[in-house]
């Protein structure tokens, strides 16, 4: 039985621009007014360059059975909110349809469905209540929510005065317990710690089990790969692959742009303030010549271009964090400015390259993907998830000709072995 049938669901947004002089003297406006109103008399359509047609969804179409697991992945800017928000009834589609039998619990953001000024206790049964659930059915799930949510101490507390942790605690715990049909959940669990989070995948898992039908939204392959059976690829609100959690996951970590010389400045799903911005990456080897994979074992550079938006100011306190995801990104390995004790004098100038030296890498042949982060001064400047991917060929680390078997880890450890005998 399906639960959800996306038909031709396209998403249209108006985007207004400022002019670039945004003053005006009234000799102006009243001439443009004019100019206006004599092309309207004629016949003549003004053009508007300060309005701009943006699809945030384009032509998706699919079907989700009842009880799939269906995780939607696809870089920033994808369109994977504005698909969420469409089956959760918060916004409507501009052209297109949605069928949708069962009752939806949705958990997109922090904030959404809860009343700011009610206590915790008066928000669960405000939300039951939303679910088309009676008072007995909210008392009767209401301690084992209380529980999962670990909030009981500010349960008659305004939610409002909640910090984000505790928001999303409780606002899962409901969303989970009041046994809607359809529970829908962004990447809003990744506010909990790693405790909760693995809690929260846990109780997803159960409940799917039991019937209910989840969509979850995640940049962690690794828990889409965990909780759900099912994926949707979406690519510049466009459709890509649906199907199979393997093949969907291995097509978009595929069209990863590979990043041996990689050119970052025409991204456009990155965060900050942009005073330095992350230009390229470059792989080079132990004699700094570019290659395109580096190796299991051997040394090499990650050498990350950067550029300063106002040429000449002193770009310092800089501290340049790079992140590593195996193939289903999972976080293993962090290079941070920071925690290795690394500090950056002021730079001026308009560019520079960040090298890190690798002396030998531990990692094991395959594809890696990478998260680039800075910040400028104690703020983010720039930050882009899924910037690129290398590849690793294998090497032999221990000088043994053998290679770590498959299966058998990710990465290599120094390491060594003593027989002592034992009287």
């Amino acid at each position: 039985m399906l639960a959800i049938k996306s038909e031709h669901l396209n998403k249209k947004y108006i985007l207004k621009h400022r002019d670039k002089e945004p003053y005006h003297a009234l000799r102006d406006v009243i001439a443009r007014s004019i100019r206006k109103a004599g092309k309207s008399l004629v016949g003549i359509k003004d053009s508007n360059p300060s309005r701009e047609e943006f699809y945030a969804l384009k032509d998706v179409s699919f079907e989700i059975n009842e009880g799939d697991r269906f995780g939607i992945i696809g870089r920033n800017g994808a369109g994977k909110s504005t698909l969420l928000k469409i089956i959760s009834r918060i916004t409507q589609p501009t052209s297109g349809k949605v069928s949708i039998k069962g009752r939806v619990a949705s958990l997109l953001e922090v904030g959404t469905g809860f009343h700011p000024e009610l206590s915790g206790r008066e928000n669960i049964f405000l939300n039951g209540s939303v679910l088309g659930m009676t008072r007995a059915e909210i008392k009767n799930k209401f301690d084992e929510i209380v529980s999962f949510s670990g909030v009981e101490r500010f349960l008659d507390t305004p939610v409002k005065r909640y910090s984000s942790g505790m928001y999303v605690r409780l606002a899962f715990a409901v969303a989970a317990h009041l046994e809607p049909e359809i529970l829908v959940v962004d990447e809003v669990l990744a506010v909990g710690d790693a405790e909760f989070q693995k809690k929260c995948l846990g109780k997803m898992k159960d409940v799917a089990s039991g019937g209910l039908t989840v969509l979850f939204v995640s940049h962690n392959m690794a828990a889409v790969q965990n909780l759900c059976n099912k994926a949707l690829y979406l690519k510049e609100g466009k459709l890509e692959m649906t199907g199979e959690k393997d093949a969907v996951i291995s097509e978009y970590l595929r069209s990863t742009v590979d990043s041996s010389r990689a050119d970052l400045r025409d991204r456009k799903d990155r965060k900050g303030n942009g005073i330095v911005r992350f230009r390229s990456v470059t792989l080079r080897d132990e004699k700094e010549n570019v290659v395109n994979s580096l190796q299991s074992g051997s040394g090499g550079f990650i050498c990350l271009g950067i550029e300063f938006r106002n040429p000449g100011e002193q770009a310092g306190p800089l501290h340049v964090s790079m992140g590593i995801d195996d193939d289903l990104g999972q976080r293993i390995t962090h290079f941070n400015t920071e925690t290795s004790g690394t500090v950056f004098p002021a730079v001026n100038g308009e560019s520079a390259e960040v090298w890190i030296h690798i002396p030998r890498l531990p990692l094991k042949h395959g594809n890696y993907t990478f998260t680039l982060y800075c910040t400028h001064a104690g703020e983010i400047s720039d930050w882009i998830m899924n910037a690129g991917s290398f590849h690793v060929e294998p090497g032999d680390y221990f000088g043994t000709g053998k290679l770590l078997p498959e299966g058998q880890g990710k990465f290599y450890v120094e390491h060594s072995f003593q027989l002592k005998n034992i009287s």
